[in-house]
């Protein structure tokens, strides 16, 4: 009986104010899609920082036994342990570099693989093999516009094929997925304040359409929780349908604009894949919009249904 109660009153609450709650499943539909949006993004760049580094780096490739014999740093073959302790020891002088990594030529390998095209490492004799590609020191910088330095310091150096400078090229790219994310996010802000105020309307104006029956039910003894179930179920009801919506938008954006868009168009770059779109949803770290949107509604109904509920 107490259960018909209750669902009885979220029907007649959904339908009493179902303009309002229209407007927060909207409200709610479009900044979560915005965060996920920005959550994704910001995937989007640590897949790209670990495949190509970053804006802060330059990477330092090494002698090989491929390399051309006239080449003034690889004339003695593939780079040897004490070349490299030089290499290393330029690094640690240098002001200019915040820290480096040593990659291996397995790890290099495995990296071109995801980058390049399939064809050159099948075959026979392919282009591409784990002996031909060069191991490497991915070179961070303590400031990305001073790098002359080191540069000049170890481009010289035996053991040293070529230095390749990240900054310019990765620079705008970083700069576009940054300034989508962060732009996303802030127009999600701007939208969740205002869903938040009109969840408080909404249960403003609930309250007040059903003032006579939480008075006769404080009369007869019912406790505040039952009284403001209904409420809660009506906000987790409007937060189902804004993650359902924002989840379906997510997935479009997914498979149109990334999987059938970006990837076919730029493929020397890793891209997201549906595991990235469930983490948006689900996740806790940051928090997917499947936890964001029963919080934004339900936590401020709580609080509020304590006030309004008073008779």
């Amino acid at each position: 009986m107490q259960l018909r109660y209750t669902f009885s009153e979220l029907r007649t609450g959904l339908r009493r104010n179902l303009t309002m709650h229209v407007a927060v499943v909207l409200t709610l539909f479009v900044s979560l899609a915005l965060a996920g949006c920005g959550i994704m993004l910001q995937r989007q760049a640590d897949l790209t920082a670990e495949t190509l580094g970053n804006e802060l780096q330059i990477l330092v490739n090494l002698c090989t036994e491929d390399d051309p014999s006239d080449s003034p740093n690889c004339a003695g073959g593939e780079v040897t342990d004490a070349q490299r302790q030089r290499i290393q020891s330029a690094f640690d002088e240098s002001p200019e570099v915040a820290s480096y990594d040593f990659q291996t030529k397995e790890e290099g390998y495995e990296k071109a693989q995801e980058i390049l095209p399939p064809e050159v490492f099948a075959g026979p004799n392919p282009v591409v093999t784990v002996d031909n590609w060069p191991a490497a020191y991915w070179v961070t910088l303590a400031d990305p516009n001073e790098a002359d330095g080191v540069i000049s310091a170890v481009q010289g150096l035996d053991g040293v094929s070529s230095i390749k400078d990240q900054r310019e090229a990765l620079g705008q790219i970083f700069g576009i997925m940054t300034a989508l994310k962060y732009g996303s996010w802030i127009g999600s802000g701007f939208l969740l304040l205002a869903a938040l105020l009109l969840v408080a309307n909404t249960i403003r104006l609930a309250a007040m359409a059903r003032r006579r029956e939480i008075a006769i039910m404080r009369l007869v003894g019912a406790s505040t929780l039952y009284i403001a179930l209904p409420f809660l179920l009506e906000a987790l009801v409007t937060a189902a349908i804004g993650v359902a919506l924002a989840a379906g938008a997510l997935a479009a954006f997914q498979y149109f604009a990334i999987e059938k868009g970006m990837a076919e168009i730029v493929t020397f770059l890793p891209w997201i894949d549906w595991t990235d779109w469930g983490q948006a949803i689900w996740g806790v770290l940051p928090p997917g919009i499947a936890l964001l949107g029963p919080a934004l509604t339900l936590i401020p109904t709580l609080l509020l249904t304590r006030k309004y509920i008073k008779v």
